[in-house]
């Protein structure tokens, strides 16, 4: 990563996410009042004065339990440190100093790395001093008294906290592929992001449920930079209950708004369920590019005809997504995952194409002319006078027509598919607006009236 990073770290319920989300002026980190809600490290980038940085969020330390995940996040842990210039090491002024606090502290006086020591949730400006004076103690010099929620003391925080970071330079901005990666919980999103990176970077286990925030990652590949975004398993509204996974699922939905592909990943075992069907829905709706990506592939027992039945078995459970490409892959052997960032590219540059004017009504000449509009029982027949492509990011492309009423749902897919058999636009949805002559009357008449198609 170009930019230097700053480790947040400190035990459970100290108030670390809440720290991030001050620092990095978003609300993107979950905060939820029970411990194990952080596990993945995630990065999110901030400033302050003439210094840009990264701040990265960390799951809360505990050295004397084994359990569950606890071993993991130590380990995402220990991996922040070790790439930070920098680290907030956050403890809870309510609560007071804690045994926990003190391991915590022994550990980081073992690192080779500089250590500021924020003592949080002093909401008291008068009682901050007092309730920070107790940390001296630990020996990282003088602890500053903080309120992540409210924001007081965080400025002194940041000021002390520049002085370890090099001067933000004028670099060139690289345009990133913003790539989510989604699907039910267990199908293996974590473990392809860690393939991706070459690293453990998000933390995998068999227990659903296990990544709850969206975690960035930015890799580069051939000069290209791509913004990986692994989030939390998709389940069923109804088994969802109010909580971090309720909003570990939120910002799922927030990263395929913000995504320019979608790798929607599937577990070959399970094969599409109802779940991922609607999850395919939802990347359509929201017009984002998709890679269609199968792993476990290396679970299925094959023959020469398992690849043609399964990807029929595709079809026939997606067919309104078929315009992604489709992948089989396993992220636990590598098995083509290096294949995948090939389709991503593709799928990439169709959701951003633009297609001349000229050329889009080429298109609408032969199709018309090989199949004509039909004609209603009164002898109205639809009329096609042009098309022009208004957007892209999805492809969008507006057809100006007598009357949207007499084109039906059958004659529209076949003008879609006549699209994308003479332009292509594979990976991407395309979006078609059917805009009528009375409407188009109304805007020349009145051209600051607001229209709707």
């Amino acid at each position: 990563m170009s930019l230097p990073v700053v480790a947040i770290i400190g035990r459970p319920n100290v108030g670390k996410s809440t720290l991030v989300n001050r620092l990095a002026e978003v609300r993107d980190a979950i905060v939820h009042d029970e411990p194990g809600v952080t596990r993945d490290r995630t990065y999110r980038p901030a400033y302050w004065r003439d210094r840009d940085f990264l701040v990265v969020d960390t799951g809360g330390l505990v050295f004397d339990d084994d359990t569950e995940f606890l071993p993991l996040i130590r380990e995402q842990a220990m991996l922040a440190l070790s790439e930070a210039s920098v680290a907030i090491f956050v403890v809870d002024g309510q609560a007071g100093l804690t045994g926990a606090d003190e391991a915590i502290a022994t550990w980081l006086r073992q690192q080779p790395v500089p250590v500021l020591l924020a003592v949080n949730k002093c909401e008291s400006p008068e009682r901050g001093a007092i309730q920070a004076a107790e940390f001296w103690s630990l020996g990282f010099g003088e602890p500053f008294p903080i309120s992540s929620i409210h924001g007081s003391g965080t400025g002194e925080l940041l000021d002390q906290l520049v002085e370890y970071l090099p001067p933000s330079e004028d670099v060139e901005e690289v345009e990133e592929i913003k790539v989510a990666i989604v699907g039910r919980p267990n199908v293996g999103k974590s473990s392809l992001l860690n393939a991706f990176v070459g690293e453990q970077r998000a933390i995998v286990s068999p227990i659903s449920g296990t990544t709850r925030d969206a975690i960035d990652t930015v890799v580069e590949r051939q000069g290209q930079r791509y913004r990986l975004i692994d989030t939390a398993g998709i389940r069923k509204k109804k088994n969802v209950e109010y909580g971090p996974e309720f909003f570990g699922i939120n910002r799922a939905f927030k990263s395929i708004r913000r995504a320019d592909v979608v790798l929607m990943v599937i577990d070959a075992i399970d094969g599409v369920t109802e779940q991922d069907q609607k999850l395919a829905g939802r990347i359509l709706e929201d017009g984002r590019a998709c890679v269609i990506v199968v792993n476990k592939w290396d679970a299925i027992e094959k023959d020469s005809y398992t690849i043609y039945e399964y990807e029929k078995h595709l079809q026939g459970r997606l067919h309104f997504t078929e315009w992604a490409e489709t992948i089989f892959v396993s992220a636990l052997t590598g098995l083509r995952v290096d294949k995948i960032i090939d389709l991503v590219n593709t799928a990439a540059e169709q959701h951003k194409r633009r297609v001349s004017t000229s050329v889009i009504n080429e298109v609408l000449e032969e199709a018309v002319s090989w199949h004509t509009p039909p004609t209603t029982r009164q002898g109205r027949q639809g009329k096609i006078y042009y098309g022009t492509q208004v957007t892209s990011r999805p492809p969008t492309i507006t057809l100006f027509v007598n009357n949207p009423d007499l084109f039906n749902d059958s004659y529209r897919r076949y003008i879609e598919r006549q699209f994308r058999q003479h332009l292509g636009f594979k990976g991407t949805p395309i979006r078609l607006l059917w805009r009528g002559k009375k409407l188009r009357d109304l805007e020349r008449n009145n051209p600051n009236r607001a229209t709707k198609v």
